[in-house]
């Protein structure tokens, strides 16, 4: 069981999923922000554990989208390039979604090498396995694959 994961299939988590070359990501969540929220622990859990990463910078992240998914799939990237020009990871975020318009808040810091022992760099999302549901027990879950 992954650390993000509980017992309660309808409770906020986070989940790596198996892909032939890259990283499936995965959240979940009583409500499609909360889920948001937690893909972007999973989104960090590619690089380093997320309990090592400390909030001690805010960013701002923005995106508009067609739909649900592809709002989703320019979330992960906006991450992905906050990540990468700013050096960061991220422990925690805050998602407001409004129709299909996106306003984020992520949590974290600058890259500590020695602290952190970053695995791999993620490069950006694509549009494989992308999905975004409210299932039938209420739940919300939202996923793509990410290239490393």
């Amino acid at each position: 069981m992954d650390p993000g994961q509980s017992g309660d299939k309808t409770a906020a988590r986070w989940e790596h999923f198996p892909h032939r070359a890259d990283i499936g990501i995965r959240g979940c969540g009583p409500t499609r922000e909360a889920a948001f929220e937690q893909a972007a622990i999973a989104l960090t859990a590619i690089c380093t554990d997320p309990r090592r990463v400390a909030e001690r910078t805010a960013v701002e992240v923005a995106c508009d989208g067609d739909d649900l998914e592809i709002l989703f799939y320019d979330y992960v990237n906006a991450l992905v390039y906050e990540m990468a020009t700013r050096h960061m990871l991220f422990a925690r975020c805050e998602v407001g979604i409004d129709g299909v318009g996106l306003r984020a808040r992520a949590h974290g810091e600058p890259v500590d090498v020695r602290r952190h022992e970053p695995a791999v760099e993620p490069k950006g999302a694509t549009l494989t396995e992308l999905r975004v549901e409210r299932r039938a027990d209420g739940s919300w879950l939202c996923q793509c694959v990410v290239d490393v």
